[in-house]
């Protein structure tokens, strides 16, 4: 709720001081925020944190992790899916946006009000999984990433702002659903000292192609334009978590109401009960 927060106020106003004093003196700004928040880190107190035994070594450390990784046919199914996913939202949001908010919405200042909605929708969506907790997790969490196929349908229409930010609203609400849900089911499903290094796997898959995918999207939009490029973003999205939600563990995946995995321990299976999620 604190990052979701601060993205309400912060792409407002970087909207609105694109619009004043350009982009260049706004990413001068940007940069400068990364080393405090850098800077800050230092003030972290650890001394609480329990020492750990020296590992194996790098190579070690990655053979294990991939095992845990790719073990999981619920974990690296939708490591894959937002491996796409996060690439073409990137492309959008980075490169099609501010080209149709240039083009059709009046700028940098709309463009920044609709992802100021995002956020806001993002902090709704973490105070509903503060009270909701759905015991399919993960099929809560995947149902909840189809409405990602939204904003690229709406710029290409284009939607007026209005709409738009309503769309970008109900969509960051969405994705904080699934956010909550995934973190989750890693911290259950996972053993404690195992967990940075299937996380560092799942955050290496997800990023991975969002410079390729930025970088694509301009000559995507030179071959099939804007419009076309932009539902292709869609389409993409809807395929890939259509196919994601065939995968029986991630349909039967249950929440456990106990203590997460322990170190060292066996990740418990997935529930194949049939029956159909319930929120309590």
């Amino acid at each position: 709720m604190g990052m979701n927060g601060a993205q309400i106020g912060g792409a407002a106003l970087g909207g609105a001081l694109v619009a004043v004093v350009g982009p260049g003196w706004v990413l001068a700004v940007d940069a400068a925020a990364f080393a405090v928040a850098g800077a800050l880190r230092s003030l972290l107190d650890v001394r609480a944190v329990a020492q750990r035994e020296p590992g194996g070594g790098m190579l070690r450390d990655l053979r294990e992790g991939w095992r845990e990784f790719v073990g999981r046919p619920w974990l690296w199914s939708i490591v894959v899916q937002f491996s796409v996913v996060n690439a073409v939202v990137g492309a959008a949001e980075s490169v099609f946006g501010p080209l149709v908010a240039e083009d059709h919405l009046g700028g940098a200042r709309p463009w920044g009000l609709a992802l100021a909605a995002f956020g806001a929708g993002t902090v709704l969506g973490a105070l509903l999984m503060v009270r909701w907790r759905p015991r399919r997790m993960l099929l809560a969490g995947s149902l909840c990433v189809l409405p990602l196929a939204l904003p690229s349908a709406a710029l290409a229409v284009p939607v007026p702002v209005g709409p738009l930010a309503v769309v970008m609203f109900l969509v960051g609400v969405s994705v904080e659903v699934f956010g909550v849900s995934w973190m989750i089911a890693l911290r259950q499903e996972i053993p404690e000292d195992k967990l940075s290094r299937v996380s560092a796997y799942d955050w290496f898959g997800s990023v991975a192609m969002v410079p390729l995918a930025t970088a694509l999207a301009g000559p995507a939009e030179e071959a099939f334009g804007r419009s076309a490029s932009l539902w292709g973003c869609s389409a993409l999205i809807l395929a890939l978590t259509l196919a994601v939600l065939t995968v029986p563990d991630v349909r039967r995946l249950r929440r456990r109401e106990t203590e997460p995995v322990a170190e060292g321990g066996p990740a418990a299976a997935a529930d194949t009960d049939p029956e159909p999620v319930s929120p309590r």
